[in-house]
C-alpha cells in the first residue's frame, strides 16, 4: 500500500470499506490520498438522480409525463492532517423543461453551493465548525442523506425550515458535533436568512407570517438554534459528515432513539387590529426511532423509521406545507433474500399526516414503492406511487428514478 500511495500520490484513487451504503465493491468511492499515513486526502463524490413522473390530475393543457433531473450534485472534502477539515458541496436541483433556459443562465440552471465548511478537532469525539451547513435539529428526516434515502426522497415537512430560514435545509452558523459513548450529539447557533419564501404581509388580526429578520431586523429576530440527540443502542454509527443515513440495507444493526429541536425568538410577525407588529416565537421539537437490521445470512434485512414532530410557527400559521400544528410520520421496508452481488429488492411502504391549527384538514400522504439495487445504493432504480390529500386536493403520482453516485 505504502509503495503503491509513493508511486501515486496525487493521481491514484484508493480505496476503504464504507459497508453503509450496502455495495459490495464500492469501497469507499474516489478518494487521493497525500502521504503515506493516509492522513492527507480529499474525496470526491459526485451523484445524478433523474426522474420520470406521471401525473393522474394534470390539468387539461399539461402532459401528464414530465422527465426531471431531480439532483446533480458534487461534494468534496479534505484535510492535510486530523486536525481540521474542509467540506464544499454544490449543485442543482429539479431541473426541467420548465425551469431550463435557452443558454443555462435561468435560476433553474444555476448551480449553488449547498454546504461549505470548516471544522476543527478540539478533543477526541468532539469538533466544532462553522460555515454553511447541514448540522440540524429536529429530527434525523432533517439532517437526512440524499445519496441513500429508502423511499423516493425525503418526506417533504420533515425538513422544516427549508427556505423559510436557511438556504435549501442549510443555514450560515457555527456548529460543535461529536459523541459522548453511544450517544451523539449536533448543535448550531444560526444566522436566519433575512429573505425567505414566505413573502407575505401580515394583515390585521390574521394569521403570523414567517418573516420576522426582514421586518423586524435582526436584533429582535437574528438567531436560530437548532440540535439533535441520538442514542446509539446496538451499532454506532459515524458522525463524521452530518448526512443520515436511510437504509443500510442489511450492513449494520442499527436501534437509535433521537430527540431535537429548532427555536427561532422572533421568528414571525403577527399584526394586530391597528397593523402594528408584533413578534412571535418560532419553535419545532421532534423525537424518532430508526431501526434497521440484517435477518439473517441470505441478504434480508429490514429497515423501520417513526417520528413525532410539534411545529409551532406562530398563530394560525399555514404556508405551503409547513404549518402550526403536529406531524406523524413513518416508514418501513424489507430486502428481500439474495445475493449482495446481484440485483436486489426492497418494497416500502410510508405515510405522513400533517395537523394544523388553521384547518380542520389533515395533509395526509401515502407512499407505496420499490427500490431495487444493482449495487447498493450506487446504482439503484425507485418507482415509487404517492397519494396527498389535502382539504379538497386529491392529487396522485406515479414516478421511476434511477441513481447513480461514484
Amino acid at each position: 500500500m505504502k509503495k503503491h500511495a509513493l508511486l501515486l500520490i496525487g493521481l491514484c484513487c484508493t480505496f476503504q470499506l464504507m459497508q453503509s451504503q450496502g455495495s459490495p465493491d464500492y469501497d469507499g468511492g474516489l478518494k487521493v490520498t497525500l502521504d503515506d499515513e493516509g492522513t492527507k486526502y480529499f474525496r470526491i463524490i459526485s451523484w445524478a438522480q433523474v426522474q420520470g413522473s406521471y401525473e393522474t390530475d394534470a390539468p387539461d393543457t399539461s402532459s401528464s409525463t414530465n422527465i426531471n433531473l431531480r439532483r446533480a450534485r458534487i461534494l468534496m472534502y479534505a484535510q492535510i492532517n486530523k486536525k481540521f477539515l474542509i467540506l464544499t458541496h454544490f449543485g442543482l436541483n429539479s431541473l426541467n423543461s420548465d425551469t431550463m433556459s435557452p443558454t443555462g443562465k435561468g435560476e433553474g440552471s444555476q448551480l449553488f453551493f449547498h454546504d461549505v465548511w470548516a471544522q476543527y478537532n478540539i478533543a477526541k469525539d468532539h469538533v466544532v465548525g462553522g460555515g454553511l451547513h447541514y448540522f440540524n435539529g429536529i429530527s434525523r428526516l432533517n439532517n437526512q442523506s440524499t445519496l441513500n434515502i429508502m423511499t423516493l426522497d425525503n418526506n417533504r415537512q420533515s425538513w422544516s425550515t427549508l427556505g423559510l430560514t436557511d438556504q435549501f435545509a442549510r443555514h450560515i452558523g457555527i456548529f460543535a458535533k461529536g459523541n459522548f459513548g453511544k450517544l451523539q450529539y449536533r448543535v448550531a447557533i444560526n444566522d436566519a436568512a433575512t429573505e425567505g419564501l414566505d413573502t407575505r404581509t401580515p394583515e390585521a388580526n390574521g394569521p403570523a407570517v414567517y418573516a420576522g429578520k426582514r421586518l423586524l431586523g435582526s436584533k429582535d429576530s437574528g438567531k436560530a438554534y437548532a440540535g439533535y440527540f441520538d442514542f446509539n443502542f446496538l451499532d454506532q454509527e459515524s458522525n463524521f459528515l452530518p448526512f443520515k443515513v436511510g437504509s443500510y440495507l442489511g450492513t449494520k444493526k442499527i436501534f437509535n432513539l433521537g430527540a431535537g429541536f429548532f427555536l427561532h425568538p422572533g421568528g414571525s410577525v403577527i399584526a394586530d387590529a391597528s397593523g402594528n407588529l408584533e413578534k412571535e416565537d418560532v419553535s419545532i421539537f421532534g423525537i424518532d426511532a430508526f431501526y434497521d437490521t440484517p435477518l439473517g445470512d441470505d441478504g434480508s434485512a429490514l429497515t423501520a423509521y417513526a417520528t413525532y414532530q410539534n411545529n409551532d410557527y406562530g398563530t394560525e400559521y399555514l404556508y405551503s406545507v409547513y404549518g402550526t400544528g403536529s406531524m406523524v410520520y413513518s416508514h418501513i421496508g424489507y430486502v428481500f433474500a439474495g445475493d449482495i452481488t446481484k440485483t436486489r429488492f426492497q418494497p416500502y411502504v410510508s405515510f405522513a399526516s400533517n395537523s394544523y391549527d388553521a384547518t380542520d384538514d389533515n395533509r395526509n400522504i401515502l407512499g407505496l414503492g420499490v427500490n431495487a439495487y444493482m449495487n447498493g445504493h450506487n446504482s439503484k432504480l425507485t418507482l415509487e406511487y404517492k397519494n396527498e390529500k389535502f382539504g379538497d386536493s386529491d392529487s396522485g403520482t406515479i414516478t421511476l428514478q434511477a441513481m447513480i453516485y461514484l
